[in-house]
């Protein structure tokens, strides 16, 4: 019993140093600029060294990514637990404002969070990498999709068009997060945008051909 709260603790002292790595580098990066801004600056700001960075990212670049995969986990999480009987658009809007309540429930890291988004939708490098996050993004809502459709996910275009559109509404919301949105202007982007795709997310989802 000792060795495992010993491996607990040791777990939870990991994930506290990862984080105070993440949110200085995506501070810096954010204020900065990914070109401006080193290694060596971000653990300048964190109070630790390249040797710490380096047991826990492999780059700069790979903070962003690390981040974005947090992020999916938390939205796959949500939809997995959303009720079985909720329509699907309602349950990836939830599912999907999972990381944006994230933000403004720490009004101070608000700002922060809108400027790292801009910074990932604005530079080449980590645009790449989010578009490329979304691959695996659509895979695992495709997945949880069909499951809760059941939907064979590799043989019924439904899942993965839906994914595919709920990341879209999303990424639309991003790109309109202006300087200064509040948390209404916020969940207004998002309504609006789900409402755009929910006819297609919520209609009949079984073959002409059943039946």
């Amino acid at each position: 019993m000792r060795s495992r709260a010993d491996s607990s603790l040791a777990e939870r002292k990991r994930q506290l140093v990862a984080d105070e790595l993440r949110d200085a580098a995506l501070m810096l990066l954010a204020t900065k600029g990914f070109d401006v801004v080193t290694v060596d600056d971000i653990v300048a700001a964190a109070g630790m060294s390249r040797r710490t960075f380096f047991r826990y990212f492999a780059s700069k670049e790979d903070v962003v990514v690390r981040f974005l995969a947090d992020m999916s986990v938390d939205v796959i999480t949500e939809l997995a637990a959303r009720p079985p009987a909720e329509p699907p658009s309602v349950a990836l809007r939830h599912a999907l404002w999972v990381p944006l309540a994230a933000c403004n429930d720490h009004p101070e890291h608000s700002e922060r969070a809108r400027v790292v988004v801009r910074l990932i939708l604005d530079t080449p490098a980590l645009h790449a990498r989010w578009l490329e996050s979304q691959i695996q993004w659509r895979a695992e809502l495709a997945t949880e999709l069909a499951s809760r459709c059941g939907l064979d996910p590799h043989t019924d275009p439904y899942p993965r068009m839906a994914a595919g559109m709920a990341l879209l509404a999303l990424d639309t919301v991003l790109q309109q997060w202006q300087p200064g949105d509040d948390e209404q202007r916020l969940t207004e982007l998002t309504d609006r945008a789900f409402a755009v795709v929910a006819p297609a997310l919520d209609a009949p989802t079984t073959s002409p051909d059943a039946g």
